[in-house]
């Protein structure tokens, strides 16, 4: 398990939702990324793999404004991870689907269940392992809805998707949903789950694009932050 370490730089971004034209007019998770990395200014680098890239803007736009800045040290961490191993965004995707799937609302569970069996499915292909073989963590958040299990179940029989349809369109929408579904469930602390989210799966994405690395160390030597977006 990797863990974020305590540094932090002596001046931080000040994040907020939405895409921005330019630093004086704010930044997000993802453009302060492409920032530090040296790239142009934008919100889709290509420092960060993007299904990655993807739930660090969910995650930026769905937190809270104070919860928001405590997403600025996780920033350096994305930068250099990325790869075409689709187990990454199997491992991403299913990570998001188990963590959603018990607090998200009831009509959101079906999909998710689909979705937990969908990434199930694509690693057992990848791995070369029988089809219809669930990883342990995916049982757990299975049992906690046990009447969506088994619609997905049913649903889910002999479904199969292709490499390319997973990567373009199952991924990127099981992401998007359990954002969506952990931002609106009625949960004590939802900034707190969507924050361990995005950790969680810049961990699954370092276990494949950077063996030995934790989250939290700076990958390329990070550039000094602008001044209109210092705090």
């Amino acid at each position: 398990m990797f863990t974020i370490d305590a540094r932090t730089p002596d001046l931080v971004p000040v994040l907020s939702r939405g895409k921005h034209r330019n630093p004086r007019r704010g930044a997000c998770f993802m453009e302060m990324a492409s920032y530090l990395a040296g790239e142009p200014w934008s919100d889709h680098p290509a420092c960060t793999h993007p299904l990655l890239a993807g739930l660090a803007r969910l995650v930026n736009d769905n937190s809270s404004d104070a919860a928001r800045q405590r997403l600025a040290v996780l920033i350096p961490s994305v930068i250099g991870l990325t790869s075409d191993d689709l187990h990454v965004d199997a491992r991403i995707a299913l990570r998001c689907a188990t963590t959603a799937l018990p607090v998200a609302a009831a009509e959101r569970q079906n999909v998710l269940a689909v979705s937990v069996y969908a990434c199930n499915r694509m690693l057992a292909t990848l791995d070369g392992r029988p089809a219809d073989e669930l990883e342990e963590s995916s049982r757990e958040a299975l049992a906690q809805v046990p009447h969506a299990a088994r619609w997905a179940a049913r649903f889910s029989n002999g479904f199969v998707t292709s490499a390319k349809a997973f990567r373009r369109q199952a991924a990127p929408s099981t992401v998007r949903y359990a954002v969506d579904g952990i931002a609106k469930a009625c949960i004590p602390d939802p900034d707190t789950m969507l924050r361990e989210l995005l950790v969680g799966a810049i961990n699954d994405c370092a276990a494949y694009c950077k063996p030995g690395s934790e989250a939290g160390e700076p990958r390329p030597t990070a550039r000094r932050l602008p001044p209109a977006i210092r705090r």
